[in-house]
């Protein structure tokens, strides 16, 4: 009785401690330089996730983009870059290319990571979280520069379409709002 007593004690202990991490903080990742990761280094933090692509119209979101990470970055907000070549193969140039691009061309500096796929059967599983059925925004990413808002606990709150500029109204009264909550 004693050691079915500890024994449910550690499971659970464990099933507190899995459901304490956000399953969007573990999803495995790989920086735009090819480096294993997650984004465990962002917990705690809100985090704007886009898909990105170089060669797109919406490519000059990158400055807006920037500029609100600057500007929020103290603050909490962290914009994460995701390059996508699944839309018009705009974005088919290497890592290390889109790193330079963006450097040479939008002085980007927010963390970027390697590209993948948002839609279909190769979708990255952080997508799967952010667009799959069981989000709270479910379905296809609809094109380039589609942009996802995690809560500092690492749900989900908002989805913004592609057009939506980063710096728009809309966007950025969400993030602020996100910032406000503890």
């Amino acid at each position: 009785m004693k050691s079915m007593t500890i024994l449910s004690g550690v499971l659970i202990a464990s099933a507190v401690t899995l459901m304490a991490v956000a399953p969007i903080h573990s999803v495995p990742l790989k920086t735009i330089q090819g480096k294993a990761t997650s984004l465990k280094a962002y917990e705690g933090k809100v985090l704007l996730v886009v898909n990105v692509a170089s060669k797109c119209g919406l490519t000059p979101q990158y400055k807006s983009l920037e500029a609100v990470y600057q500007k929020e970055k103290g603050k909490g907000l962290v914009v994460l870059g995701f390059p996508c070549n699944q839309f018009g193969g705009q974005e088919p140039d290497s890592n290390e290319k889109i790193q330079e691009f963006c450097s040479v061309n939008y002085k980007v500096t927010f963390p970027m990571f390697d590209k993948l796929e948002v839609n279909g059967a190769g979708r990255h599983p952080l997508y799967n979280l952010l667009a799959g059925s069981d989000s709270p925004f479910p379905g296809d990413i609809k094109w380039n520069f589609g942009k996802f808002l995690i809560g500092r606990d690492g749900k989900i709150l908002k989805r913004f379409e592609p057009k939506t500029a980063p710096d728009s109204v809309e966007v950025t009264q969400a993030i602020q709002e996100a910032l406000a909550a503890k």
